[in-house]
């Protein structure tokens, strides 16, 4: 009853809960939900019509449709009044919890350790360096949380220092559509220089001259990365030189420097094909050499070592990856070859690059494995882990010349660490763990399982799960299962400072590691994109009926959660099994799959036909059409549904989710919550700053604790 009407009277004092909520009946009037008018639109493709009453809000400008933002705002603002207390509680909780006055470990790069640290109170990052050693006086390089003082959303990337030291790009967005302003600021003088490019991905990179810089430009409708660029410093960038234009609208491009810092970089990548181009640093105004022409299915990207370049590929069919060897000067596909051979099993994710050794990280049943090997082939080991639910991934490693090799580790019930190893005597550091504040936390207070759920068709889904170990597992604890499953993209179990407010109030948390990542290897990911969707939905239904067979919760108090294309899987979810959650939370939702892929001037939309499927052809408008979420909503009942996003999302347009919510609203049989948030100041990513990003959390926790009944005011 809480979320249709309104509280009249603050002062209300609770007895005893029966008259509570008598009283609650009688002192609030009962508030409607906003309604979108309707203006049908006809749409048609391949002899098949679908009417949307809802395209009108695609009209970024159109006053109405800011309106209606507005007020779906101010509906969830009203109905969740009662929980605004909570969730600035719950916010202080979360912030409690993370040390403000927080410093990296230093990495060292050319004469300089390079640190970023936070103050207490302060949202952004402050960076500087100190010459040569620890002790050297600190130099700051930005200090963010003065440059974003007159912005509601401010990002600073890219920092790319020339290789005298003296100088430093930088890139900023201060919208939150991700496109970025490049500058050139003087490190000696602190003289941000007149040079301003717009419309960047906010990277840049220094030829060794000191004075040249290669970026990239984006497509202003599209947004698509599609335009090299190369400015000279003290030049206008009106009079910047068109270095490479990627012309195939499904292809995005990129500019980057070697690790050997002897080669500027131009890469190329589809979702199945990529292609890079080399040129000497000492060079800037030579022609690029293409390495290998691209070949539509052929993925690889290159490292530089010595006098040859090493491939990780999925050349010859190697679906898992592989590694190969080129030298300099002949570097086309058909000189490369074989150093490390493709394994069935295991997925080979990278390499790490030094002077007497290389480092490999592979994914072997869903687990990361680090490998030390030495060039001279004498010798080659793992490095150990025992948890059975862990992460472990290669940290900031600049230096060539050194056996020391920097990674990250942690787990669902450990905080992060990051350790020095010595790949030579093979012992280890811990330089730097995450510290957790406040005198509630032990690690010993929570377990990780990892669990095999049966798909339909007989596939094993594995799925991660944490809980608090008083958490009686009898089927009535209120369960969060995360899913994402698309771009081969892995969700991995890490540590989370957050997440132990739900764990803390009884939660299980769960991570269903579904197809559509990559968490069992490459062929995981095959099987759950294009005409194979489907297994990314019924693989997260599957694993939640699993959960619920297993006692970990019940249909009372299972909880779904997904973002972006995570959001997608969410849509799907309610419309085939909207009776098996009590509430999901869809955040950034890519909810409008055929309309949105049939519109080339929407950002990403070209890029992404290998993923989805090209809708212009009818086999895959058809099976797009079968699991759209928004050409999917029926009439029925549907669980407690939050659903946010940005008006400045270039990822997935604020439109989609606003017209979802809107449909779902004129469609849904229940009673259950439905709740439209869009921030207004920010896009895809969220609130900027460490904190404002905490506050959204809150807000979505306090929908789940709210719909358990966990919030007590």
């Amino acid at each position: 009853m809480l979320y249709f009407v309104k509280r009249t009277k603050v002062f209300f004092i609770i007895l005893i809960m029966a008259v509570s909520c008598q009283n609650q009946n009688q002192n609030m009037e009962v508030v409607s939900a906003p309604t979108a008018k309707k203006m049908a639109v006809q749409l048609e493709k391949h002899g098949d019509i679908r009417i949307d009453e809802y395209y009108w809000l695609n009209e970024r400008e159109n006053k109405e449709v800011l309106a209606y933002l507005e007020e779906e705002n101010k509906y969830y603002d009203t109905l969740t009044y009662h929980t605004k207390s909570f969730q600035k509680e719950l916010f202080e909780e979360m912030k409690g919890r993370i040390k403000e006055d927080d410093t990296s470990l230093p990495y060292k790069l050319n004469d300089y350790w390079y640190i970023t640290r936070y103050e207490t109170g302060k949202e952004y990052p402050i960076y500087s360096r100190k010459n040569k050693i620890l002790e050297a006086p600190e130099e700051i390089l930005f200090n963010c949380n003065e440059l974003a003082k007159r912005h509601e959303y401010y990002n600073l990337r890219g920092v790319s220092v020339s290789p005298d030291n003296k100088l430093a790009a930088f890139g900023t967005d201060t919208i939150g559509r991700r496109q970025y302003h490049i500058q050139i600021k003087n490190l000696e003088t602190n003289e941000i220089y007149d040079d301003k490019v717009d419309n960047t991905t906010g990277s840049a990179v220094w030829a060794n001259d000191n004075k040249t810089l290669f970026y990239t430009k984006k497509d202003p409708v599209t947004l698509r990365s599609d335009k090299i660029y190369k400015h000279v410093l003290g030049t206008s960038s009106e009079e910047d030189e068109l270095i490479f234009h990627e012309q195939d609208d499904t292809f995005n491009t990129f500019v980057y420097k070697s690790k050997s810092r002897k080669y500027i970089i131009i890469g190329s990548y589809s979702t199945l094909t990529s292609e890079f181009q080399l040129l000497n640093a000492d060079n800037p105004n030579g022609d690029f050499k293409l390495f290998s022409k691209r070949e539509r299915g052929l993925e690889y990207s290159i490292y530089h070592y010595g006098n040859n370049f090493y491939i990780l590929t999925n050349k010859d069919n190697a679906t898992n990856f592989k590694l190969m060897k080129v030298g300099e000067a002949n570097t086309s596909s058909e000189n490369w070859e074989e150093f490390i051979e493709h394994r069935k099993d295991v997925l080979l994710e990278d390499i790490e690059i030094f002077k007497d050794y290389y480092v490999l990280t592979e994914r072997d049943n869903g687990l990361n494995k680090l490998k030390i090997s030495r060039w001279d082939g004498s010798n080659s080991y793992y490095i150990p882990f025992d948890n059975e639910t862990y992460v472990a991934y290669s940290y900031v490693n600049p230096d060539f010349d050194t056996k020391t090799y920097r990674f990250v580790y942690n787990s669902m019930t450990a905080p992060y660490a990051i350790i020095d190893f010595d790949m030579e005597s093979k012992e280890q550091e811990i330089k730097k763990e995450q510290e957790v504040l406040g005198d509630k936390f032990n690690k010993e207070n929570y377990r990780s399982e990892r669990l095999w759920a049966s798909a339909r068709d007989g596939k094993k889904v594995p799925i991660s799960l944490i809980y608090h170990k008083d958490t009686k597992l009898d089927g009535n604890s209120p369960l969060l299962q995360y899913g994402y499953g698309s771009y081969g993209s892995t969700s991995d179990p890490y540590f989370s400072t957050a997440r132990l407010s739900l764990l803390d109030r009884g939660f299980i948390y769960a991570i269903a590691h579904v197809r559509g990542g990559e968490y069992l290897g490459r062929n995981w990911y095959e099987d759950g994109k294009l005409l194979k969707k489907t297994n990314t939905f019924t693989d997260f239904i599957d694993c939640s009926k699993f959960l619920i067979a297993n006692k970990y919760t019940s249909k009372e108090h299972l909880y779904a959660y997904g973002g972006s294309a995570g959001g997608l899987l969410m849509g799907a979810i309610v419309n085939m099994e909207p009776e098996l959650y009590n509430g999901v939370i869809a955040a950034v939702p890519f909810v409008d799959v055929i309309t949105t892929m049939l519109d080339d001037s929407i950002p990403l939309t070209t890029g992404e036909y290998d993923e989805w499927g090209d809708p212009n052809k009818k086999e895959y408008y058809d099976y797009m059409k079968s699991y759209s979420p928004y050409d999917n909503v029926k009439a029925q009942s549907y669980p407690n549904i939050l659903v946010t996003t940005g008006i400045h999302d270039s990822q997935v347009q604020y439109w989609e989710p606003a017209k979802w919510v809107a449909k779902l609203r004129s469609y849904k049989k229940d009673t259950n919550t439905l709740f439209l948030y869009t921030n207004m100041d920010a896009g895809h990513g969220g609130a900027s700053g460490r904190f404002k990003a905490l506050k959204e959390t809150a807000q979505e926790y306090s929908f789940l604790l709210d719909l358990e009944g966990k919030i007590i005011n």
